[in-house]
């Protein structure tokens, strides 16, 4: 145990998959006093979702949940109702549970590296991140299927009453910033979301057009207004921290078996994020068969450069 309290975040658990399905077990507080983030995509399943919630907020001292894309897909046995619906549901699960949505009043972080407003937020995408500046959307997405580049949520999320994503989206948008507008501005926060609020992280995706499920050109300078120390993300399963206008971005995804077990996986699993870490988590380097891959805690292998 550590001599004092941190606030910690993990995402893109996939617990629903085999190979992720004793993965809770390996996320513990290195404190009784921690606070746990944990950045959507959880699980498909509602009842997998807040049973893997629920023995976290066993553990953790508080618990912050926001949905990713996968909490919102319609299965069979969502028959019957909309993401929308099922979002609700989720977020009165997580209640009964004692877990934050970002549908509940935003805590204050007063530990080591506090205070910070923790804010969980849903934002969804909206198609502003084209493969070309300029493009329009409809462009740009038939471009995709063009390229067979078609994310699963294009089948799997029913917005309704919602037009579309993008419509759920600005409003997620209208009611976030209305809140964050209403914070003390005399304490910064700690921005979480599923999906990155600004672009820049998803130049490394190895298929460029799956960026437009990735976030929304109106986040781009939430960083700077509303005062975050940090910002917390997950969804491309390309775990790191990067450094945006001096504040830290910190992609705390764990992924499938397929992508870590090549790569590795960072360790531990749940990150540091408050008080800020005095060394960088998770570094990438590059393997002995070329291919980047993240380092050993005990590795002194150079970074790779496109990491600083």
């Amino acid at each position: 145990m550590t001599a004092h309290p941190s606030l910690r975040a993990v995402s893109d658990l996939h617990v629903g998959h085999r190979g992720n399905a004793d993965v809770i077990d390996d996320i513990r507080p290195a404190h009784p006093g921690d606070w746990l983030i944990v950045a959507g995509d959880v699980a498909e399943k509602t009842d997998h979702v807040i049973g893997a919630l629920g023995r976290l907020a066993d553990r953790f001292e508080r618990v912050l949940w926001v949905p990713g894309n996968h909490e919102l897909w319609i299965a069979s046995d969502d028959e019957g109702i909309t993401s929308t619906t099922k979002y609700d549901r989720l977020v009165d699960a997580c209640r009964a549970i004692g877990v934050d949505t970002p549908e509940d009043p935003y805590p204050l972080w007063t530990g080591p590296g506090g205070p910070a407003w923790v804010v969980p937020m849903f934002l969804l995408y909206d198609y502003s991140w084209t493969r070309s500046p300029g493009q329009s959307r409809a462009a740009a997405l038939a471009g995709a299927r063009e390229r067979r580049v078609v994310a699963s949520d294009e089948f799997l999320i029913d917005p309704a009453p919602y037009p579309d994503a993008a419509a759920w989206c600005s409003d997620r948008l209208v009611a976030t910033t209305t809140r964050l507008a209403a914070l003390d501005p005399r304490h910064p926060t700690v921005l979480v979301n599923h999906w990155p609020l600004l672009r820049a992280p998803t130049e490394v995706l190895r298929h460029p057009d799956f960026a437009l499920w990735c976030g929304t050109d109106q986040t781009a300078d939430w960083h700077r207004r509303y005062r975050a120390a940090a910002c917390v993300y997950g969804h491309l399963h390309i775990p790191r921290t990067t450094v945006h206008d001096s504040v830290r971005f910190d992609e705390v995804s764990l992924g499938y078996p397929r992508e870590w077990a090549a790569r590795g996986r960072p360790d531990p699993l749940a990150r540091q994020i408050l008080p800020a870490p005095d060394h960088r988590q998770v570094r990438w380097i590059r393997g002995g068969d070329g291919l980047p891959r993240i380092a050993r805690p005990d590795d002194d292998g150079p970074d790779l450069e496109e990491e600083r």
